[in-house]
This record gives C-alpha cells, sequence and structure tokens, in this order.
C-alpha cells in the first residue's frame, strides 16, 4: 500500500466534503432550503443516468460523464458559487476558479490531480460531446427546480424570459431534445405566472 497516495486521497475526500458547505441559488424541489453543490452534483450525475439517451452524441463515455459531472463545481470550495445572473460576478468568475482549481486538484496523488483537473477544465471549454452535454445539464437542472418552486430564484432575482431564454441556448449544443423541453418550461412558467414575461 501506498500510504502517501492514500493519505493525500482521503485529504482531498475531507476537502470535498466542503462542497455541502456551498449554498447556491437554486431552491430544493419542495421549496425548502437552497440547496448545495454537493446535492446539485449529485443530482447531475444522477441525471446522467437517467437523461444521457437525449444526448446530442450517442456515444458518450458515461464514466467520464458522471466524473465530470462529480467535479465540476469543486472549485467553488474556494471560489464560492457565482450565480449565472449576476454579470458582475461573471467577470471575475473565471481567474477565481482556475486557482481553486489549481490549490484543490493538487492535494491528489499526481495521476489523479491530472486527470480531474483536466475534466474540469473540458467541461469549461465545452469542447467535447460530454463537456456539452454536462453543460446542457448543469444549465437543466435549476431550470427545472424553478419551474417546481414556482419561480422562486427567479422571482427574488427579478429575472425574466427572455434573460432565461437567452441562458439556456447553451443546452441545445449537448441536447436538442432538452433545450425544447427547457423552452417548453420557460413557457409554460410565464403562463402560468411563474416566471415575468421579457419585454
Amino acid at each position: 500500500m501506498n500510504e502517501e497516495r492514500l493519505k493525500r486521497q482521503l485529504e482531498f475526500l475531507k476537502e470535498a466534503d466542503k462542497l455541502k458547505t456551498v449554498f447556491r441559488q437554486t431552491y430544493l424541489v419542495d421549496g425548502s432550503r437552497r440547496e448545495n453543490d454537493a446535492e446539485h452534483s449529485w443530482e447531475l450525475a444522477f441525471m446522467v443516468i437517467l437523461l444521457s439517451d437525449y444526448a446530442g452524441e450517442k456515444k458518450l463515455d458515461i464514466l467520464k460523464l458522471l466524473k465530470m459531472t462529480l467535479i465540476h463545481d469543486i472549485v467553488e470550495i474556494d471560489a464560492g458559487d457565482t450565480y449565472i445572473y449576476d454579470k458582475e460576478g461573471m467577470k471575475e468568475k473565471e481567474v477565481k476558479e482556475a486557482e481553486a482549481a489549481g490549490r484543490l486538484f493538487s492535494i491528489l496523488p499526481d495521476d489523479q490531480c491530472a486527470e480531474l483537473k483536466s475534466l474540469w477544465e473540458e467541461f469549461e471549454r465545452r469542447e467535447s460531446p460530454e463537456a456539452k452535454f454536462a453543460a446542457a445539464l448543469d444549465r437543466f437542472q435549476p431550470l427545472l427546480h424553478n419551474y417546481y418552486t414556482r419561480g422562486r430564484s427567479w422571482n427574488e432575482h427579478g429575472i425574466d424570459s427572455n434573460r432565461v431564454l437567452n441562458l439556456i441556448k447553451d443546452i441545445e449544443e449537448g441536447s436538442a431534445v432538452l433545450y425544447k423541453a427547457a423552452k417548453d418550461l420557460v413557457y409554460r412558467a410565464v403562463d402560468a405566472g411563474f416566471l415575468k414575461r421579457g419585454s
């Protein structure tokens, strides 16, 4: 047994547990509280298992996709969660997250550091079929929660349908089916009065 390797892996697991303390603007479906990043990442991984049939690319590496969804927000342990509609916060996001990635992944043994950091970078670039589908799920999940909570987070932040429709365009790169479903949810939310109609 490589004691140093195990020590670094356990240290990373201890650090990763902090993802449970990073809260997002998205509410749980029951509306009781905001979700944390660990719950969000778990849900994306579960969505991979259930929804990968709807990916634009049919020959996805599912294990790679699961790893990508589970680590895609790990950098928020240091960088914090940036609300997707916060224009000012989004300007600093890339730099803060790159610094966080450098520190967090370096805790791991070199081979795992290289693999997971590479997967995180791939997700951020949105170039591979896996990254595009992971990003589609990352956009779809909070939309679904907003719909089920009657637009709670949207309404708290004064978000209208134009801003939501503009944001969800990225979903189409990973899944035309989920993009159509997302647009339908937006229109239904507007009709139901959950989401302010854009002018």
